[in-house]
Parts: structure tokens; sequence; C-alpha cells
């Protein structure tokens, strides 16, 4: 051995790590050719657990705390080595480090549309989105399904596995929840319970713990919603002939403020319209309450249509002649 390798090959007498940057889970230690001395100290801050590892087998899990290396604090891994001379001489051991504070605003989505089937819209595509927060809590689980011997394991390196379970869950909880669309999309908070209760044995199988998991928004397709905003108005609408009557009145007094205009002939084209379809309906109506046991008819309906108008407020049918309508006293063209 030269004399530089002699001087590079160092006794570590303290061991600590502190986290330079968020969305860190794991790091190994640099130990290279080092030893780490016996008596030597080992800090475990608040946040963190530290596994020694020998030979690819994890030996022991350090919690918090300061912890002097010897027979007594490293007792599995003492037991692994078979170490001679009551350990008095330095050995080489992989070290690593885990973060086990919350990882929070974690965010999740459905990439493409879920399709289920809707009591209500029957088959429907529908997005979700949302927020999760987690934090690892057995270092020796996770090492051994998860970070392995990577010198540097990340938040975003587990994003993908973490978000496409997530969304797998969710999947089956739609398809098996037998809820419709709208009970679903006004009740979220206890639909995040339901897909959080699902989803905590999958992340305890990683060594992490599911805190709090959210569903932000529940929606459809574009082409769909758009569907659903008209049925909602045909609802919200209720009976269409008050609708159309509604409209006829709100357009009479901007038809009368642009007399001669464009919207003068809109508005009188309404009126026409809605004073003709009541004419029709009263028509139907009298004749239907005027036929006999035989289905006979009024006579001269024919005579009265071609001496008649209608008047264009209350849509009433008055004779050709008149200037005002007896029934409402509007004037008439």
């Amino acid at each position: 051995m030269s004399l530089r390798d002699f001087l590079s090959k160092q006794f570590i007498d303290v061991i600590d790590w502190v986290e330079p940057q968020d969305g860190v889970l794991a790091y190994r230690y640099p130990m290279q050719d080092r030893e780490i001395q016996n008596g030597g100290k080992l800090t475990v801050r608040d946040s963190q657990m530290a596994v020694f590892v020998n030979e690819g087998r994890v030996g022991d899990v350090f919690g918090p705390g300061l912890y002097t290396l010897n027979t007594h604090t490293l007792p599995i891994l003492t037991y692994i080595m078979n170490w001679d001379k009551a350990f008095q001489s330095p050995f080489k051991s992989d070290v690593y480090f885990f973060i086990t504070r919350l990882q929070t605003n974690q965010h999740w989505g459905t990439q493409n549309p879920i399709t289920i089937r809707d009591k209500e819209f029957g088959a429907v595509r529908l997005r979700a989105f949302g927020i999760y927060a987690y934090h690892l809590a057995d270092a020796k689980v996770f090492y051994t399904k998860v970070s392995g011997t990577r010198d540097t394991y990340r938040v975003e390196d587990l994003e993908g596995q973490l978000r496409n379970t997530i969304v797998g869950r969710i999947t089956d909880t739609f398809a098996g929840s037998q809820v419709p669309f709208l009970d679903m999309a006004a009740n979220q908070v206890a639909l995040s319970e339901k897909i959080s209760g699902q989803l905590k044995p999958a992340f305890t199988d990683l060594g992490l713990v599911l805190d709090s998991f959210v569903v932000e928004n529940l929606s459809l397709p574009d082409e769909l919603q758009k569907i659903l905003d008209q049925r909602i108005g045909m609802n919200m609408v209720g009976d269409m002939g008050r609708y159309t009557q509604y409209q006829v009145a709100q357009s009479i007094p901007v038809a009368a403020a642009n007399e001669g205009g464009g919207a003068a002939g809109v508005g009188v084209g309404l009126g026409a319209g809605m004073a003709m379809g009541q004419a029709m309906m009263d028509a139907i109506q009298k004749g239907s309450a005027r036929s006999g046991p035989e289905g006979g008819a009024p006579a001269a309906g024919g005579a009265m249509a071609a001496d008649a108008k209608f008047c264009l407020n209350c849509g009433k049918s008055i004779p050709k002649v008149s200037k005002f309508c007896p029934n409402c006293g509007q004037a008439q063209p």
C-alpha cells in the first residue's frame, strides 16, 4: 500500500447527514474505502432513520438519537459479521439514511378518462384528480423493496408507481360503488375516505404510510359535460310553455323601444309565433270539448279563421279589422 493510499484510508469517527433539499427519501452515506472506527458516533436527527447494511444484508436500524457504535449498539450487525477481538478493529458497512417526514402536496390524476357504468347516465367516462401525503415508516422494507443500493432515491422516482396504484384503486372503487356520478361528485369527502382505506395496504407494502388523501374534483370529458349542462338547463326550465311565454314577454318591451328596427321584427315574430301557437292550442281544446260522441267538429271554423287575426300581446283571436285588442287593449297593426 502506497503512502497516498494509506493517508486516504481514514477512519470515520462521526456519521451524520443533513437533508440538502426537498424530495429525498433515501441516501447512502459515502463510505468509499473509509472504515467506521469502533466507538464512533452516529447522529440520527428527527425525521430520519439510519440503516446499516453489510454485504447486501440489512443489519441494524436506528431511529432519531446519538449513538456510540459498539457491540451494544450494533448487536445484529456484530452477529452477522462475527467479529473477533470484541469488536476492537474498524469495520466497513454501508450506511443509509432515510427521510421519515411527511411528503406533502403529492398530486395524482387520471391521465385518461375512466369508463364506468352509471345508474343514471349509463356508461360514462370520468376524470378525477387530487392530492395526497405520505411518509416513510419502515426503512428496512423500503430498502428491500424499493430503494435498494442506489446512492439517492427521490420522491419523484416513486411518484409514477404511487400514482398508477391510486388510479387503479379508484377505478375499482368507482366500478364497484354503484353510486351515480352526481352523488359521487356531491360527496367527495366520503369518497376520499373510502379510497384512502383501500390504498393504505398498498402503501404499507412499500414501507410507507398514507396520511391523507383528497379527491379535489370529479368531472366528465368536455363533450359529455356539455350534454349534462343541457340536461341541467332543461330541468331548471321546467314548464316549457311558461318559459316561452316569459321569453315573449321579455321581447315585447325591446321591440317597442326599437320600433322599425331589427329587434322589433324579432319581437313581432316571437309574438306572432306565440299567439299562433296559443290559438292553435285553444282551437284544439275547444274542438275537443264541442265534439260529440260521434266525433263531429264545429261548423264555420274556416269562415271564422278568414275574418280573424291574433293579438300580438295576449294571443287571443280578434276581428281582422280591429285596431285594438278587446281583451287586453293592445294596439294592433
